[in-house]
């Protein structure tokens, strides 16, 4: 059993990441309840209207299908790392939306060629923040949005906790540092919120179901868990159970950008 969570060279991070999330499709719609909550408040910021809509980050295409409804006349692309996720997409919501492979730090798109952008829960995965701010400003028309949520450290404590491995926790960076990579890229911060969210699971089996069925798992290679290892991961999981479950918590942080072009 590969164990959860664990870092990964970052010269085979994209790959890595693309076949965890290619691997988690079939079922990553039935597991990802704790994504779709989030993204409901993310949703609720949307502006009136649009007509270049990027799902950055799509997955299986949910929000982007819902984003297509949303604006009905408009040219909506889901874009992923992942081809399974986008495969899984096409064969979901059809060839209405765009679906294209591409990686958050260098968008295969035109400059000037986007004027919103949706993404929940996807840039946490880029190593280089950075370069993503970058390529926002670069692919956003003058006055174009950015609609975004990513995850902060401290995500998946518990898990961590579980298991006695600082590195199980997602290796995120903090608000000061994407604040500091918004500023430097020439995107305007409008509004930002942090909040912690908390989920809970009836058993660890739940948790790591959830966690590893919508492609949070990233295994270092040849890691094994022996089964007294599992036992122990166990009982340490049931120590911070409350009345409505073993708990899995999420710290958001939720941005409002726009071209400052």
């Amino acid at each position: 059993m590969n164990s959860p969570l664990l870092s990964t060279p970052a010269s085979h991070w994209q790959t890595r990441v693309a076949r965890a999330f290619s691997r988690a499709a079939p079922r990553y719609d039935a597991l990802a309840s704790a994504q779709r909550d989030i993204g409901e408040a993310l949703w609720q910021t949307l502006p009136k209207s649009a007509q270049q809509v990027l799902d950055l980050g799509c997955g299986t295409g949910y929000w982007t299908q819902r984003l297509a409804s949303h604006y009905p006349n408009a040219t909506i692309t889901g874009l992923d790392l992942a081809p399974g996720m986008l495969a899984h997409a096409q064969a979901q919501y059809g060839d209405a939306i765009r679906w294209q492979q591409g990686d958050a730090a260098a968008l295969p798109l035109d400059d000037a060629s986007v004027d919103l952008v949706f993404s929940n829960l996807a840039i946490q995965w880029c190593p280089d923040i950075g370069a993503v701010m970058q390529e926002l400003a670069r692919v956003l028309v003058p006055g174009g949005q950015a609609r975004i949520t990513t995850l902060l450290p401290g995500t998946l404590s518990e898990v961590a906790t579980a298991w006695q491995r600082p590195e199980a926790l997602l290796q995120t960076p903090d608000a000061s540092t994407v604040q500091r990579a918004i500023q430097q890229s020439g995107l305007r911060l409008t509004q930002h919120t942090r909040a912690q969210r908390r989920f809970f699971y009836s058993d660890m089996n739940a948790v790591m179901a959830s966690i590893k069925g919508v492609g949070a798992q990233v295994a270092r290679p040849n890691a094994r868990l022996t089964r007294q290892a599992l036992a122990t991961a166990q009982v340490r999981y049931e120590s911070l159970r409350t009345p409505q479950g073993l708990p899995v918590s999420y710290h958001c942080l939720t941005l409002q950008l726009e071209s400052a072009r």
